[in-house]
């Protein structure tokens, strides 16, 4: 987050960053496969030792440091097909960036292979990124990865190889088992600056971008940030973590969760894009809000009712933006008709507001987070039992509750019980003259009375004891 300071993982292709990353976080946040280039934007996560939290960063393996430039990078927002050097340049690029912006970094090598040329282009690099604009030094802590038998040293004497990298001490350190991580860890909390304490982080709101492939979820993060923070391509699976990005203008404190675009089962084959659609759907648990992305072409496909389904049934406030607006004929009635299709084909979801926008251009942008701040506020509002009661009454005066057998239903009082999203709880005298039509009309006077637009509400039932008053 904004007030934690920041550590980055960096090195070559392969040599273990990534499972070292969700070692020190403590959970599987990054996607680990045997395979060079799997991580490819920056992925965040919040670390806590000796009490003091900081947010890690874990990058996609240097390659080609040699051609590190100090400028900015040759990849656009419009980028659209990106070939190996194109993506070779895009991780060096986002490298420097997590370098930039951290208050240490570690130097991840791998004790198998020894210094390799890359490393130590990769070091010198380091050291010249060393100088802060300030005079001081920027620390580095070199981890010596693979190092899996138990002793000192890690048990490998290759270890001490790398005091020619230049970058003081070495820490040999076994991602895969876990060994050395304390002694890592120490080594970053001597760096971190000073504990300022910082502003809460409570009003911050943590949203998930989430859609089918190709729908423009990064391009929409990338526009919300106002920098090239996620690759954008028009192949499908280019993003493969969940990407998060702090966030903060006028509309409040964001998270932006840039996350893989979810296909359908029988197509999706590689063991990569199983854990990317797996991480995709954490994020949306993990989200406060979701931002369901719709490409306008297309409409709402069976894909897009799927993704919708799973914000909506993890209970999370929800927008639903259409994007790539600016490709649309339009006329008086093009916005009104979209709209009243998009409900027609999300029955479940009317309660979500929609969005037209172009992330590309840009318009209509500015007021999606507006949306998602509402939607989210009211996904936590909490209204009094005094006030629901209120409403109770005057539902039902004007509808009767209903009767069956000579026995009708009778609502003792309605209680909100839990937000986020908002549940609510009516004392009944019958349960099953509790029926669905009334359960949706009651649900129906609680949204007319206090909004909660962009947010699902559960209205549940109980029979009341008889020592309850």
């Amino acid at each position: 987050m904004s007030n934690k300071p920041v550590v980055a993982i960096i090195g070559r292709p392969n040599v273990g960053k990534s499972m070292l990353f969700n070692k020190l976080v403590g959970r599987r946040v990054a996607i680990v496969e045997d395979t060079p280039g799997v991580t490819r934007d920056r992925v965040t996560a919040v670390c806590e030792w000796r009490g003091r939290e900081f947010t890690l960063v874990d990058t996609g393996g240097i390659e080609g440091a040699s051609l590190w430039g100090g400028g900015t990078s040759k990849l656009g927002n419009s980028t659209s097909k990106l070939g190996s050097a194109d993506m070779r340049e895009y991780i060096r690029e986002q490298a420097r960036l997590a370098i930039e912006s951290a208050d240490a970094v570690i130097f991840v090598c791998d004790v198998k292979t020894g210094i390799t040329e890359s490393d130590s282009e990769i070091a010198l690099m380091l050291q010249k990124s060393r100088l802060r604009a300030g005079g001081g030094r920027m620390p580095v802590v070199a981890a010596v990865n693979k190092c899996d038998r138990a002793g000192a040293g890690g048990g490998d004497a290759g270890v001490y190889e790398f005091y020619g990298l230049g970058l003081g001490d070495p820490i040999a350190v076994s991602a895969l088992h876990g060994i050395g991580t304390g002694d890592l860890l120490d080594a970053c909390f001597e760096h971190l600056p000073p504990d300022t304490g910082g502003e809460p982080e409570a009003d911050v709101i943590r949203v998930a971008v989430v859609g089918k492939p190709n729908a423009g979820k990064s391009s929409l993060t990338n526009r919300l940030l106002g920098e090239q923070r996620v690759i954008v391509s028009e192949v499908p699976g280019t993003t493969r973590d969940a990407i998060d990005s702090y966030l903060e203008n006028e509309h409040g404190r964001f998270v932006i969760i840039d996350t893989a675009g979810m296909r359908k089962k029988s197509r999706v084959r590689e063991s990569v894009e199983y854990f990317s659609v797996l991480r995709a759907v954490m994020a949306i648990e993990r989200a406060d809000a979701c931002v369901i992305l719709l490409d306008a072409r297309d409409g709402v496909t069976e894909q897009d009712t799927k993704v919708a389904g799973l914000a909506h049934d993890a209970g999370k406030a929800c927008v639903i933006a259409v994007n790539k607006w600016d490709l649309i004929e339009k006329n008086t009635h093009t916005m009104n008709n979209m709209r009243e299709r998009v409900y027609s084909d999300l029955p479940f979801m009317p309660y979500a507001p929609v969005e037209f926008i172009s992330a590309k251009t840009g318009a209509r942008v500015g007021g999606l987070l507006g949306a998602v701040a509402t939607a989210a506020a009211n996904n936590a509002m909490r209204v009094t039992t005094g006030m629901l009661n209120d409403v109770l009454a005057d539902a039902v005066a004007r509808v009767q509750p209903p009767s069956d057998k000579g026995r009708r239903l009778k609502i003792y009082y309605i209680s909100q019980v839990a937000v986020k999203p908002p549940r609510f709880v009516a004392f009944v005298n019958d349960q099953k003259l509790f029926h669905f039509s009334y359960r949706r009309y009651l649900e129906n006077r609680i949204r007319e009375a206090f909004g909660f637009g962009g947010t699902p509400i559960a209205l549940e039932c109980r029979v009341r004891n008889r020592d309850e008053t």
